[in-house]
């Protein structure tokens, strides 16, 4: 049985209401009468893991309707037309402010948790584990809005008051932001426990953090901040992974994501990943996600079988709202076993129930990673799933420890080159269904120079990423997306006019309505009416 995280947002101090002639009231939590022990500082501590779960988050919007796949998959799902998931933005796209809003939500939990870690009698290692999850998450919750707004503020306080000056924070550069991201997460790092401890990628582990921070340097060394010497960083981070001897490939790569959809732990590759469980029905109400029922394969019909079931009974509810392209399709060769677990290869007859191959027509296929079909739960809920969704795959540190050597022209060591090619050789063979650690004819790449190393490694992520809310981050950072997502409007240009099914109307429009300032987000108009400080994104 997994932990199942309390969703108490005890950091946020709740006022449910009191008379304004109340001296006392009654159902006020006040951070000065709370964070008394361990349990109230576990409490608050779940309060701001619970901001990752969040339906804004990786709980429901992140999943498929927020544009993150990018050049691999395009939203087929008319509820979120006109929206960032259609490539349709406006700084006053709802699902932009409440990412923007739960964030710095998370981040105020975060702060709160830690202006009184001091205040309990704690074991200083408890005391250190405790500051150290929260340190790390206030990090990564900045990285998620520097990421996708570029200038934000950095929110490290919690205000002394309601004034202006405490509330109204004003961006920071793009690089102080980084700066101080890599600063707390190299500090969290020597406070939380090894992952071999831990024994659980649901929490913040040592782990989790080096791994995270490789990610934040390969984000820095590209662009727009094209700081090159952050590859070295990257891989310096990355190495401290690997060298704890604790982490590696599952042989299987499905068996890796039934593993996060069957509720079952995968330390050995899973470094963090965001907890659900159950189906919000019974006793616990606010622990389920929509892993799979946004992003898996469309499923709503209501027919009954020959098996006396209903579709929907027999695969589990899908509003498949991601779709992929044939572009993504062909950059499987032939063997790779992850384009058909990636790439689901069928859809589900509304009628029968029976299983429809689709052989030829790509744009129909659907995101298969998180298929409701191997749930372990029944009946499988309408709404929320069960299944875990991953932040940081071992597999990642890999690829980014080959890119740290590869996109670093500084780096022309000879042995580090030949090393980054087998560590992506050794994450093709996984894929190809193959010993991890046997060198393959079929599998392995013919080791080349680092300019042909760096364009493997782009394709590469797609492979073993694809519908992992990475790919739109990959080509900004490589400063390459306007370019491929004008290539697949191209692509979408392809379809026949007579083509009129819903799903190619929705590819030429998604891909049709994608610009060059769709690199980022704009600041939510909202916040800026509220915050003076903030000056909008270019473009917008």
């Amino acid at each position: 049985m997994k932990n199942i995280i309390t969703l108490l947002a005890i950091g946020g101090a709740l006022l449910a209401s009191c008379s304004l002639l109340d001296t006392e009231p009654q159902d006020f939590v006040s951070p000065e009468n709370y964070y008394n022990n361990e349990e109230e500082m576990n409490a608050a501590l779940n309060g701001v893991y619970a901001t990752l779960a969040n339906t804004t988050l990786f709980g429901g919007n992140l999943l498929g309707r927020m544009g993150l796949s990018a050049d691999i998959g395009y939203e087929s799902y008319s509820s979120d037309y006109g929206s960032v998931g259609d490539y349709d933005v406006a700084p006053t796209d709802a699902k932009i402010l409440t990412y923007w809003r739960d964030l710095y939500d998370g981040i105020g939990r975060a702060n709160m948790l830690m202006k009184y870690i001091d205040k309990p009698q704690l074991e200083q290692t408890t005391r250190d584990n405790i500051y150290g999850q929260a340190l790390f998450l206030r990090a990564y919750y900045h990285f998620l809005l520097v990421v996708r707004f570029h200038n934000i503020p950095l929110v490290l306080t919690v205000p002394e008051n309601g004034k202006k000056e405490q509330v109204q924070h004003p961006q920071s550069s793009m690089r102080d932001v980084y700066l101080r991201i890599i600063e707390d997460m190299e500090t969290a790092a020597e406070m939380v426990p090894p992952a071999a401890e831990l024994q659980s990628p649901g929490r913040v582990s040592r782990s989790t953090v080096y791994g995270m921070l490789a990610r934040a340097a390969l984000y820095m060394a590209g662009y727009p901040l094209n700081e090159p010497g952050m590859y070295a960083k990257a891989k310096e981070y990355a190495q401290k992974v690997i060298d704890t001897g604790t982490h590696a490939l599952n042989p299987s790569y499905q068996e890796l994501f039934l593993n996060y959809i069957q509720d079952r732990y995968d330390t050995a590759e899973s470094l963090f990943e965001v907890e659900f469980y159950g189906t919000n029905e019974g006793t616990y109400t606010t622990t389920a996600g929509m892993v799979g029922r946004n992003n898996g394969i469309g499923c709503s019909s209501q027919n009954v079988t020959s098996s006396g079931q209903t579709v929907v009974e027999m695969y589990g509810y899908s509003i498949g709202a991601i779709r992929t392209t044939p572009y993504f399709y062909g950059l499987f060769e032939e063997g790779d076993l992850r384009r058909d677990w990636t790439i689901a290869s069928y859809t589900y007859n509304t009628t029968t129930g029976e299983k429809s191959e689709q052989t030829s027509n790509i744009w129909v296929r659907y995101c298969g990673k998180f298929r409701r079909e191997y749930e372990l739960t029944t009946p499988r809920a309408t709404n929320y799933t069960p299944i875990n969704f991953p932040l940081l795959r071992y597999a990642d540190v890999l690829l980014i420890w080959a890119e740290g050597v590869a996109a670093d022209p500084s780096n022309n060591d000879g042995e580090e080159l030949r090393q980054a090619y087998e560590y992506v050789n050794q994450v093709r063979r996984r894929g190809y269904g193959l010993d991890i650690y046997a060198p393959s004819e079929t599998a392995d790449l013919e080791q080349g120079d680092k300019s042909i190393l760096l364009d493997v490694i782009k394709d590469e992520r797609a492979r073993e990423f694809g519908f992992e809310l990475l790919r739109k981050d990959d080509i900004v950072r490589w400063g390459e997306f306007y370019d491929r997502m004008r290539y697949m409007r191209s692509v979408a240009a392809g379809i026949p006019d007579t083509f009129t099914s819903s799903y190619y109307v929705n590819a030429r429009r998604y891909y049709n309505s994608a610009s060059r300032r769709d690199e980022i987000w704009p600041i939510p108009t909202y916040e800026l009416g509220v915050n003076r400080n903030l000056v909008q994104n270019n473009g917008w």
